[in-house]
């Protein structure tokens, strides 16, 4: 005779379910560091080769080797990411990368177009705008010392190197860190980016160093990378001045130098508190300061530059704007859903 169970009121303990294994490259190497993964290892050692390479070989400025670090970094960046695919980052970091490439087609693009080189406008324009004086020649004849490195020739030498780096940087963490924002800060990059070029192509425009050199206006010393001396650097600048040397000498307008700069500070305004917010305006200024000090750029340039920013955040933001809006295809899904929906069985 089979004996029935009575009940004891007491709810009957879960079976035990197994827990999931954690990936190989996210397992703790070291019980007392569970940071120390082999992802983390992976990526510190790939941040090493690269402070290695740079101390040894310079930082990289022919494309190859940019494009070698990048694809590398992406590659060392997703091991161990179920969420992105190889092929999806590499489809991703492509547009990047056919970009410095196309940087380096718009120097010889205006040659083959035939367009001539402007730069009477500017120097007009600047001369206008300060009372007939050209503000690269006043500030160098006031600042610039041929035999002395000031403080502020090294400042300007650390913005104006800024420009090579901080895009990517911010486009490579924001990769990792949330990829919606990144694809935000993307499309404005790209955007900026390509209306420079085709304007570089169309419209040549020349700097107040090449001016100088055609007796346009009076001496003007190229001298972004300066500064470098001063901290000891010399390969630095011999690296800087040999990238100078391979891009578009008639690229001027717009300036992409100041307009990246504040495209950076027009994309983290909302996000920055209050006290940091005067830090991140800083940063465009020092840049525009450093652009017409150092011979590189009149201010025309920068205005342009300007004004090209803010019509890329224009568009960008009214295209995300129509996309985000609800599609009259998607209205009868909307209703068709039910408002409440039904409670699950147990």
């Amino acid at each position: 005779m089979v004996q029935s169970q009575l009940s004891t009121g007491e709810p009957t303990p879960a079976p035990e379910q197994p827990q999931p294994r954690a990936s190989a490259w996210r397992r703790p190497l070291l019980s007392r560091a569970p940071w120390v993964t082999p992802r983390t290892v992976v990526i510190a050692a790939w941040v090493i080769a690269l402070v290695l390479f740079c101390l040894v070989q310079g930082i990289p400025v022919d494309r190859f080797q940019q494009n070698l670090w990048i694809l590398s970094g992406i590659v060392v960046v997703g091991l161990g990411n179920p969420t992105r695919s190889l092929w999806r980052m590499l489809l991703d970091w492509l547009p990047f990368i056919l970009l410095l490439y196309l940087y380096d087609f718009s120097r010889g693009a205006a040659e083959r177009l035939g367009m001539p080189v402007h730069v009477n406008e500017a120097i007009a324009f600047d001369r206008w705008l300060f009372g007939g004086n050209v503000p690269t020649v006043w500030l160098q004849q006031h600042l610039y010392d041929y035999w002395v490195v000031r403080w502020y020739d090294v400042i300007c030498s650390l913005v104006y190197f800024s420009h090579f780096v901080a895009v990517w940087v911010i486009a490579g963490i924001l990769y990792v860190r949330n990829r919606e924002q990144w694809v935000r800060f993307a499309r404005r990059v790209l955007v900026l980016s390509f209306a420079g070029l085709f304007t570089f192509a169309l419209f040549p425009a020349a700097p107040p160093w090449w001016a100088a050199r055609a007796g346009l206006i009076d001496p003007v010393s190229r001298i972004a990378s300066r500064g470098w001396d001063a901290l000891g650097l010399h390969t630095a600048r011999d690296l800087i001045q040999q990238g100078q040397g391979v891009v578009n000498d008639v690229a001027a307008i717009p300036s992409l130098h100041f307009a990246f700069s504040a495209l950076i500070c027009a994309f983290f305004w909302k996000a920055v508190p209050v006290w940091g917010k005067p830090l991140l305006a800083s940063y465009p200024l020092v840049m525009a300061f450093t652009l017409v000090y150092s011979g590189e750029h009149f201010v025309l340039d920068i205005v342009l530059g300007g004004v090209y920013v803010a019509g890329t955040v224009f568009a960008c933001n009214r295209w995300e704007s129509w996309r985000a809006r609800p599609r009259p295809a998607d209205a009868p899904r909307a209703q068709a859903a039910p408002t409440n929906p039904a409670p699950e069985l147990p």
